[in-house]
């Protein structure tokens, strides 16, 4: 196959600029409300808690009900994605997150609530295995770091502005369901939004609609090198199996442990922060710390957002893990340490983490091939959240049950085992086309 329509003159249709704007975006919303719908548990979940009369096992099981759904959601939406394309599915999974929240402001029991979060949670992981592909397949090879790692930088601000809108509307009585239920309205904006996206061409391509895909390559793809490099896709089948074989299983290990174990400290931590940080000394309901950790978390994923491109991936991947076991380790060990000397360590913590976590998502995309990206992608998504769910869902009994200074330990551990696969197996892709990374398999 020759690069000869590739190269000829592009129609002047769109803004190809504004298009990859318009693209980021609306990729990205979907990553702004999953923050939020995971970040306004936080500052409800003691109301809920009283009105459904739950325990504390039931507690942790509402904060975990998203990320259980997330797990299933992940490579089910993969595997839509790869077999009928990232379009169709870009508009689907998020129709269905839009009747889930709806249906948050009529729940009156607690396994209705679990339900409604769970179909949420289905919605939110397919939005992952199909958002971050779509954006890779799009994005030019010299900004597809910023473009990517920019969703999470939206994720922060949804979880950052889930915390505010909750604590303001709690702060005047408002019903719990109706501080839940605010998620609908960025998700019918980001639905409004999304409509028109055009398909993937690199999966067209892969699909054998070889016109189809040039012709949406020409019309939306700015650089002449990503448009070729589109040209090099192989028309090949993709199977869940091949996560798996000799040339990917070291992709698939690495995006998985690497983002299972920078987001189950987080998460866990991040969800109940008021009550962890009250449990500190900082504060009644350690409000201002929980802000501050969130708030600092969002600052540290916009550095690296800003960085991915210049500085490369395993600079903003490897060392923020060790400096996150370290932190931890000493809010473990130092258990009469002075209040500000743990919420100093909880924000370092928090930047460092979100620094990496910014990578968690960049990598599934570059490093897998288009038949299989989604699914490996939903693969990764899910090992994630069985850390952030059981992470979620077991901190509340933790700290009660083994204590404050041995849980924190625990998320040492994770953090250790995060940064040791990362500095084995972590690749660097920075400014090298999709084909040239996923060809070249284990290294």
């Amino acid at each position: 196959m020759t690069n000869t329509a590739v190269e000829s003159p592009a129609p002047r249709l769109v803004d190809r600029k504004r298009f990859l704007i318009r693209l980021t975006v609306v990729a990205s919303g979907g990553m702004f409300i999953d923050g939020y719908v995971l970040g306004i548990v936080g500052p409800v979940i003691a109301a809920i808690t009283t009105d459904l009369n739950m325990s504390v096992y039931g507690e942790g099981l509402i904060g975990a009900a998203a990320l259980i759904g997330i797990f299933a959601g992940g490579p089910l939406g993969g595997w839509l994605a790869d077999r009928l394309g990232r379009k169709p599915m870009f508009t689907a999974d998020l129709a269905v997150f839009v009747a889930g929240s709806v249906l948050q402001f009529f729940v009156d029991s607690s396994w209705q609530l679990f339900l409604v979060r769970l179909l949420m949670g289905v919605a939110i992981g397919a939005e992952y295995s199909i958002g971050w592909p779509l954006m890779a397949e799009f994005a030019p090879a010299r900004l597809r770091g910023r473009c990517m790692s920019f969703a999470e930088v939206a994720w922060y601000i949804g979880f950052v502005a889930a915390f505010v809108v909750g604590y303001v509307l709690m702060a005047v009585d408002a019903d719990w369901r109706v501080v839940l239920g605010t998620s609908t309205l960025p998700a019918v904006l980001l639905f409004l939004g999304r409509l028109g996206v055009p398909e993937s061409p690199r999966w067209l391509m892969n699909k054998g609609r070889v016109r189809e895909a040039e012709r949406i390559a020409n019309t939306y793809i700015e650089d002449a090198a990503d448009r070729a490099d589109i040209t090099g896709e192989q028309q090949r089948r993709g199977t869940f199996g091949m996560l798996f074989s000799p040339q990917h299983w070291r992709a698939t290990t690495f995006i998985s442990v690497f983002w299972f174990c920078t987001v189950t400290p987080y998460f866990a931590i991040a969800t109940f922060s008021a009550s962890v940080l009250s449990q500190y000394g900082l504060g009644e309901d350690g409000l201002v710390g929980a802000i501050g950790v969130n708030g600092v978390a969002l600052a540290g994923v916009i550095v690296s957002c800003l960085l991915i491109d210049r500085i490369g991936r395993r600079k903003l991947t490897i060392p923020q893990q060790w400096v996150c076991a370290v932190v931890l380790a000493v809010i473990g060990l130092w258990a009469s340490a002075p209040p500000l000397v743990i919420l100093a360590c909880f924000l370092v913590f928090a930047f460092a983490n979100a620094m990496c976590t910014a990578l968690t998502g960049v990598y599934p995309g570059e490093v897998l091939p288009t038949e299989i990206r989604g699914v490996g992608t939903g693969f990764a998504t899910a090992v994630s959240r069985v850390g952030a769910g059981l992470g979620t869902f077991l901190l509340p009994w933790s700290m009660q049950a083994l204590g404050a200074g041995t849980t924190m330990l625990i998320a040492a551990g994770v953090c250790v085992v995060g940064g040791a696969v990362s500095q084995v197996l972590a690749p660097e892709t920075v400014g090298r086309n999709l084909n040239e990374i996923s060809s070249a398999g284990d290294r």
